[in-house]
């Protein structure tokens, strides 16, 4: 009987749940791009205290007003490198940082109160319970790991560790990642009760981890202003790799704290990525999703020359932050074509 079948109950929404799950993965694309503009106009550190409840509320008054701004200019950022800042200024880039932490607050409560309201009216199917609560619980640490990158610049650095900021970047994505292929297989689930959650393909796991470590390269260059060393393409200034880079010891260092580096290998492993994932949409396009495919064309193309128009502008923030949200927009349609060519799991006996 249906009934006794795994992931099918005659109360189970899936279909609604996945609907859900689509809108909190654009407000995470929101929140990323808001992350990036954050990041741009180096407003990350604007705020120096982590209050997740009184948080929410900004300051109101004069008063407020200025004691936040004494708060600022207690951190080695104001000190070494905006001494003069006035209260407007300072007001500016507050904005942006007190957006990305409404916006964490708002994506959070759009995750979990849906959460508990389908799960108290049993629309939950059988078996996506836990994966649900384990996206809730990953998005709280989220939370975290956003304060954890924020505290190593407020004493001795004059900015975040871009290490942390890597970190925080790759951990939203991969919430955004978990969050589109659970809607996928709850989309499946829906046509057919029979269906089962799909098993991640060898060859789509592949392409998926060179984007990621793509993405991860991209949020080193960021954090390391690495964008802005060489303005130039395809040769960083008049060779591939300039002479006389001074170089960090152990050598193994230069991959991940060498501004240089970095940069040259964001430049070139964006290729290698973009074959991967170019592979995939062949693939994706032979199983049957034909949309799919032509989504992860199009968008690597797109993402590989917002990439370079971001070099050459000399990381004009308009094309770096589009650069940005293409990323995530690329990674959803990589998961969705990913899905299309990963095979159900079977069941044992």
């Amino acid at each position: 009987m249906l009934q006794a079948t795994p992931g099918y109950s005659t109360t189970a929404r899936p279909l609604a749940i996945a609907r859900w799950l689509y809108a909190v993965a654009a407000l995470i694309v929101a929140m990323v791009v808001v992350g990036g503009i954050t990041r741009l106009t180096e407003s990350g550190l604007s705020i120096t205290e982590w209050k997740p409840v009184s948080g929410i509320i900004p300051p109101l008054t004069t008063a407020q007003w200025q004691a936040e701004f004494a708060n600022y200019q207690r951190i080695p950022e104001y000190q070494q490198l905006n001494r003069g800042m006035t209260l407007d200024g300072f007001k500016a880039i507050f904005f942006w940082e007190y957006l990305h932490r409404v916006l964490g607050r708002v994506i959070g409560m759009a995750f979990a109160l849906p959460l508990i309201w389908f799960a108290l009216r049993r629309r939950i199917p059988v078996g996506y319970g836990w994966r649900l609560t384990a996206l809730l619980a990953l998005g709280g640490l989220q939370g975290a790991i956003g304060w954890w990158m924020v505290a190593s610049g407020l004493s001795v650095r004059t900015d975040v560790s871009h290490v942390r900021l890597a970190v925080h970047l790759v951990t939203a994505l991969t919430i955004l990642a978990g969050i589109v292929w659970t809607a996928r297989d709850l989309r499946s689930l829906a046509a057919s009760p029979l269906e089962r959650p799909a098993h991640l393909a060898l060859g789509a796991a592949a392409a998926l981890l060179l984007l990621f470590t793509q993405i991860t390269y991209g949020a080193f260059t960021a954090g390391l202003d690495a964008g802005y060393a060489f303005a130039s393409w395809p040769l960083m200034g008049d060779t591939l790799f300039p002479a006389g880079v001074p170089m960090l010891s152990p050598g193994a260092a230069n991959l991940v704290d060498n501004p240089i580096v970095v940069q040259f290998i964001h430049r070139w492993l964006a290729f290698a990525a973009a074959g991967g994932l170019l592979w995939l949409a062949w693939r994706t396009r032979a199983a049957g999703h034909p949309r799919a495919a032509i989504a992860v064309a199009a968008l690597v193309v797109l993402q590989i020359t917002l990439g370079i128009a971001t070099l050459l502008s000399g990381v004009e923030i308009v094309i770096a932050v589009a650069h940005q949200a293409n990323a995530a927009l690329l990674l959803i349609a990589s998961v969705v074509a990913a899905h299309g060519i990963s095979t159900p799991r079977r069941t044992a006996g």
